[in-house]
């Protein structure tokens, strides 16, 4: 229901599966040639679900590298936006109707080790050397700017066969680096200036261009690159791809298009101080829930902003409920405060959880003047 471009992939797999979308009598088998030079088999899903969504190759091939961005990126917030922001950033080269989506297939786990160590570490390590330095003076002459690479492959379909057409890159990029002055120590953190991030990815953009116009069958290829500044450890919040760059056939990155993306937390006095209205909108939404009921922990709002304005207004409301009745009596109320408070054309999602995990969503999409409302099974 939402549209969450990483959770595109699979729920297209679950329709297929399920029956809900045509049989794959409809779908279209092409050939698809390998890394390897090798030819297989694929299936074009016959279904798009919507215009902003990528059809992917079945059967789904994962990540070379995948798993890395667990133990690479410092939020759950992060793993998530590092790929979704990408696919964003993507369709302003790669468009859906055109192209098709499949997780990258040329940097494996152990390139991307090589590459996020430091120069002193590896070889082909990204990050500086830190030889000499310890603690403090390492965080200020050497931080580590990179922590993960992000690679997705996008195809075009051509007579019987499907082929490589694009790749997209996304850099992941520390704001803050932490680092002990001594073993076992206190963690201390340096917080990296706007210039660093943007100077050193940049230049570390450049550096992978090179390497992968190097590898088989990528020189010609056009090579998308996005450097996400991550946000701190104890946000709740995702960061955003803050530039990107496309590197035509042949070339590197050059010219660098400015992506003014923000995710914003509700009510706080940051939202207050930049959004006033949608602040004093939120609150009052947030006061008459509480009137209703105020048997929860807390309500937060994140604040999706496309070039300073709101596409997408995400609510969490955690409950303790017991009953059936209740959480129904709850999700109704809910409902009718959405339409109250929340202007038509604003795309809002409500979700009410509990310990036991979802009771209720609410959808709203622009346009609408009611919300979507389903209540989980009990």
């Amino acid at each position: 229901m939402t549209k969450k471009h990483i959770g595109m992939l699979t729920l297209a797999l679950l329709l297929t599966v399920s029956g809900c979308a045509p049989s794959l009598g409809d779908e279209t088998e092409v050939l698809q040639n390998t890394e390897e030079e090798e030819t297989k088999t694929v299936i074009i899903p016959s279904l798009q679900l919507d215009e902003t969504y990528y059809r992917t190759l079945l059967p789904y091939e994962e990540s070379a590298s995948r798993g890395l961005v667990l133990s690479n990126l410092s939020t759950k917030y992060d793993m998530k936006e590092v790929e979704n922001g990408l696919l964003r950033i993507s369709q302003n080269e790669f468009s859906p109707d055109k192209y098709l989506f499949q997780e990258g297939q040329y940097l494996d786990t152990s390139t991307l080790k090589d590459w996020l160590a430091r120069s002193n570490q590896e070889e082909g390590g990204l990050n500086p050397s830190d030889e000499g330095l310890v603690g403090e003076e390492k965080a200020q002459k050497a931080p580590v700017y990179i922590t993960h690479i992000v690679e997705q492959n996008y195809l075009e379909k051509k007579d019987n066969a499907v082929s490589l057409s694009g790749i997209s890159i996304g850099l992941a990029l520390n704001s803050t680096y932490y680092y002990t002055k001594e073993a076992y120590g206190a963690t201390y953190e340096e917080k990296l200036t706007q210039a660093q991030i943007e100077e050193n990815g940049k230049r570390i953009a450049e550096e992978v261009v090179t390497r992968l116009r190097k590898m088989d069958g990528l020189a010609d290829i056009p090579i998308v690159v996005g450097l996400f500044k991550q946000n701190s450890r104890n946000a709740v919040v995702p960061g955003t791809y803050f530039t990107y760059s496309t590197a035509p056939a042949g070339k590197n990155v050059s010219d660098w298009k400015a992506n003014d993306e923000e995710y914003v937390l509700f009510p706080t006095a940051d939202s207050q101080e930049k959004y006033r209205d949608l602040d004093t909108i939120f609150r009052n939404f947030k006061q008459d829930v509480e009137l209703y009921f105020s048997n929860y922990t807390s309500i937060i709002g994140t604040g999706y902003f496309k070039d300073k304005q709101l596409q997408k207004w995400t609510i969490t409301i955690p409950i303790q409920f017991y009953g059936t009745a209740e959480v129904i009596g709850f999700t109704q109320h809910l409902a009718g405060l959405i339409k109250d408070h929340f202007n038509p054309s604003m795309n809002i999602e409500v979700q009410v959880n509990s310990l036991d995990g979802a009771e209720a969503l609410l959808v709203k999409k622009p346009g609408d003047e009611e919300a979507y409302v389903h209540i989980y099974s009990q």
